[in-house]
């Protein structure tokens, strides 16, 4: 296929393990694919987290300016600009937009979040966890069952047929009809304003760069329905499934090997 003129990746189980870090090989390919062509990142964490996980891994050689990040489900932008203030270890970055959620808001989501575990049974708050179980992100809130740390072998055995989750999001979501609620990673639903998702942030991300969306290409490993990458289908970009990081890495090494 001809090298799309921007290739959109969803984070955890496509390009990393939940809350893991990249691989030395993933960073290496997403470094060289970002010496060919322009990169973005969309997953439900927030921005400390895709830094974490993504930008510090990079080689320092990395091309950044090829890199945009939209965290929280695409509820904010941010792409490399040295001129920045915004100053994070070796890197800069410029805030785009960000469809922040208010204080009010958070507190509201939150009292429906606790509400909607105690009637569906799917979490006792009264038991540990690894970690906060609710965080406000900023342009999102989000509940992670087990714990925002929980260990990725404890995640995976969880809910592997997504039962739970769309249990949890059922209720919250006739909760709360004014926001939108969707599954975020293995143990986690994410809550947004209305109508922000994955779908809007691709748009708001095409507009800026002026690319239209039949010339992106969008990498997620849950593009069924119900999956976290699902909302996409309401964009008119291309799209492939994967099933793990390693299926991406060799995704990957055929776009490049095309390429050439």
């Amino acid at each position: 296929m001809d090298m799309p003129k921007l290739i959109i990746f969803d984070l955890d189980g496509t390009l990393a393990e939940s809350k893991q870090t990249l691989t030395d090989e993933m960073a290496e390919l997403l470094a060289r694919l970002l010496t060919v062509t322009k990169v973005a990142i969309v997953s439900g964490g927030a921005f400390l987290q895709f830094l974490k996980q993504v930008v510090a891994r990079l080689p320092s050689e990395a091309n950044l300016a090829n890199l945009y990040i939209l965290p929280t489900s695409g509820a904010a932008l941010f792409e490399y600009d040295p001129s920045t203030l915004l100053r994070v270890g070796n890197s800069e970055w410029k805030k785009i937009y960000e469809e922040r959620l208010s204080e009010k808001e958070f507190h509201t989501i939150e009292e429906a979040m606790r509400a909607a575990a105690k009637k569906t049974g799917v979490i006792d708050f009264l038991k540990p966890s690894w970690g906060k179980r609710i965080e406000y992100r900023g342009g999102q809130v989000s509940i992670s069952v087990l714990g925002q740390y929980a260990p990725l072998s404890v995640k995976k055995e969880w809910d592997p047929t997504h039962a739970k989750r769309r249990k949890l999001e059922e209720e919250l979501a006739a909760r709360l009809p004014e926001f939108s609620v969707g599954i975020g990673g293995a143990t986690t639903i994410d809550v947004t304003k209305r109508g922000i998702d994955k779908a809007y942030g691709i748009r708001k991300l095409c507009e800026r760069l002026g690319i239209d969306e039949s010339n992106t290409f969008y990498i997620g490993d849950e593009l069924e329905a119900g999956g976290n990458d699902e909302a996409v289908y309401k964009t008119s970009v291309q799209t492939k499934a994967v099933t793990t990081p390693s299926d991406t890495e060799k995704l990957i090494e055929s776009i490049l090997t095309a390429a050439v």
